[in-house]
């Protein structure tokens, strides 16, 4: 057999195959490692919460053991991030809201230390938190996007549009289709007023196009702005058209700049219809349609939806959003510790 070198600029038939199949291992094996020294931190974390919380609890200890035990284990563990008194608090709050420990085996213990003191210091819940931690690991979400969630209460708005998705879309689509819809939407990103008109809103969502992409949500293709059909010689333009790209759908949506009435179904309807009949192909699913209005009344919206064959929802868009005020909690500030959780990954 021969000892010639393969040369660097031919590589061998199917080497850039295998190439790819060791980045992808090394890749796995790389987040699998990550993931374990994660879950490491985070057990470790708790279990000192814990024994913070017993010690005081059975012997009476004051919170200047806080300070003392910051001072010992930096001394002891030098090179060891997260030691201050600052997140030691933390890790006393983190074992207190999770008290049993099959907790951290679950999604808190699968995010970073990162989004756990978001989780911490900004939902009193628990269920809120689980619910929130589930999303995160389900999309990724970064500690800032975590952060931007919790603040426009993403989770809390999905899922509530009023729709008649159950009774004109088979299941599981129908399901998926409803969870796709959110009520109110957020639209504070846009330069416009109160009064802005439909228009005006339109053109400000298109400028703003990425934006509103996310406010709409994972699956969201945009196709067009005052997309034109003609119907028997006469022109009709929608307002905004989409493809869902998990419903495989198309999803028109039509703006109001006033309260929902009735008649507003009517307009959106037909140009449902007409999408089905000159837009969608065999391989798309019933196209679905989203009625944004400034206001809505969720009694009048469903009377209004009981007798409409075609999939449709209603929801209301907010241009200026007041959010609540942040949560007042005696813990240290997240900013207040974030230079020393600098290598702990987001």
């Amino acid at each position: 057999m021969s000892d010639k070198p393969v040369s660097l600029t031919t590589p061998p038939e199917s080497y850039a195959d295998w190439l790819a199949e060791l980045k992808a291992r090394i890749h796995s094996a790389q987040q699998r490692a990550t993931l374990a020294v994660n879950r490491e931190l985070v057990l470790l974390y708790w279990q000192i919460g814990r024994d913070i919380l017993a010690r005081q609890a059975e012997q009476g200890w004051g919170a200047k053991v806080i300070d003392r035990l910051a001072h010992d284990l930096r001394n002891a563990f030098p090179d060891m991030k997260g030691f201050s008194r600052a997140n030691l608090m933390y890790m006393r709050a983190f074992a207190e809201a999770w008290p049993d420990e099959q907790i951290v085996q679950q999604p808190v213990g699968q995010l970073p230390w990162g989004h756990n003191l978001v989780l911490l210091t900004r939902l009193k819940q628990p269920e809120q938190r689980l619910a929130y931690a589930r999303a995160a690991i389900e999309h990724g979400w970064s500690r800032n996007a975590l952060n931007i969630h919790i603040e426009t209460r993403l989770l809390e708005r999905t899922g509530k549009a009023v729709t008649n998705f159950s009774e004109r879309l088979p299941a599981p689509g129908s399901d998926l289709a409803r969870e796709s819809l959110k009520d109110p939407y957020l639209f504070d990103f846009l330069d416009v007023g109160k009064e802005a008109d439909e228009r005006e809103i339109e053109s400000a969502l298109v400028k703003h196009i990425t934006q509103f992409l996310l406010e709409l949500g994972a699956g969201f293709a945009f196709v067009g702005r005052q997309v034109h059909l003609e119907v028997g010689g006469d022109d009709f333009f929608i307002d905004l058209l989409f493809y869902h790209l998990k419903l495989r759908c198309y999803v028109v949506i039509e703006l109001k700049a006033d309260k929902f009435k009735p008649e507003h179904l009517g307009q959106l309807g037909f140009y449902l219809t007409a999408v089905d009949r000159q837009v969608k192909v065999e391989q798309d699913n019933p196209t679905i349609g989203l009625l944004l209005c400034k206001s809505n009344n969720k009694v009048v919206a469903e009377y209004a939806l009981s007798d409409k064959t075609q999939p449709m929802g209603i929801a209301e868009y907010k241009l200026l959003e007041s959010l609540p005020d942040p949560l007042q909690t005696s813990l240290p500030s997240i900013e207040q510790i974030e230079n020393e959780l600098k290598d702990i990954p987001e």
